[in-house]
């Protein structure tokens, strides 16, 4: 195996950084044409031109913006690890990085990774909320340590990964005062008819309410569908039709978009799983987000 020259790489990214080989040699303190001569060895090495030079400085070719790329993950992971071997026994902030698929509701997402700020020890989480796909393929290479979505991945997923179950819910039915008032009586029949904001077609939730609606024999007034389940919300409590939320949080619900409980079901059920690279989970911070939602949150549905 031909290994890849780490002092030449260096050298590269600090170049691609500054923008030329005079400023790049003096953020290593080398000389020009020892930094020239390092970089032109890497581009040997990959066969590759990685920049092209004109009078305004340094410009990467598509090669040298694709080892760019990499150079900055490699060098920034190597930093980060000095930093923690540096704080291990201190009070440096242990780091979860997690992946918040977009079709979670966000008072859910708060719910589950709460526990992660009320930790012995000081924590930085750093979230970040995506389609789904995207965020497996970040933490396929390590950008992120925890995904968060509504539904396990299978096998056919192009990233080996590990489903972690957290839990599930039943949801409740929610409206603005009068719309609550009209469509609680006789509940769930009255919901045959109704006004109803949904979520976008493609989605878990989206398809259990249909199978659930279909298999009732229930045939509601689909008012609008949303993408954004916050957005959904803010038009419900606006009263533009009935709306859907896991029971868990139905008291945050109300209280946050001022909605009133219509009914309730257990036969549409949110689940929600923890996805990792690892068989076990090993990150303390991941490791007491799991615990928590599976022995305190998922237990108290109503």
């Amino acid at each position: 195996m031909e290994w890849l020259n780490y002092h030449h790489l260096y050298y590269f990214w600090v170049a691609a950084k500054e923008g030329s080989i005079g400023k790049a040699s003096q953020a290593l303190n080398l000389s020009q044409p020892t930094v020239s001569t390092q970089i032109k060895a890497l581009e040997a090495n990959l066969e590759e031109h990685l920049f092209t030079r004109g009078p305004e400085g340094l410009t990467l070719t598509d090669s040298g913006s694709l080892a760019f790329d990499y150079a900055d993950e490699i060098f920034t992971l190597g930093k980060e690890f000095r930093e923690s071997l540096k704080g291990i026994g201190t009070d440096r902030p242990a780091r979860l990085r997690v992946g918040i698929s977009d079709v979670l509701p966000k008072l859910v997402s708060h719910r589950l990774l709460a526990p992660a700020l009320n930790m012995d020890k000081p924590v930085r989480l750093i979230c970040e909320e995506g389609k789904t796909e995207e965020l497996l393929t970040e933490l396929s290479i390590h950008r992120l340590d925890l995904v968060i979505v509504d539904a396990p991945i299978g096998g056919a997923a192009r990233i080996k990964a590990f489903n972690h179950f957290l839990g599930s819910s039943g949801v409740t039915f929610f409206g603005e005062r009068t719309l609550a008032d009209r469509y609680r009586k006789g509940f769930p029949d009255s919901l045959s008819g109704a006004p109803l904001l949904v979520p976008s077609e493609g989605t878990l939730l989206r398809r259990s309410i249909d199978r659930w609606m279909s298999s009732k024999g229930y045939i509601p007034q689909i008012r609008a569908e949303f993408h954004d389940s916050a957005l959904l919300k803010v038009f419900g409590s606006d009263g533009a039709g009935l709306f859907v939320g896991a029971t868990i949080i139905e008291d945050e619900i109300c209280e946050e978009y001022h909605v009133e409980v219509v009914g309730r079901t257990d036969e549409i059920l949110e689940s929600f799983y923890a996805i990792t690279v690892e068989r076990k989970v090993s990150h303390p911070v991941a490791l007491a987000i799991t615990q928590t939602a599976r022995e305190k949150l998922f237990g108290r549905a109503k």
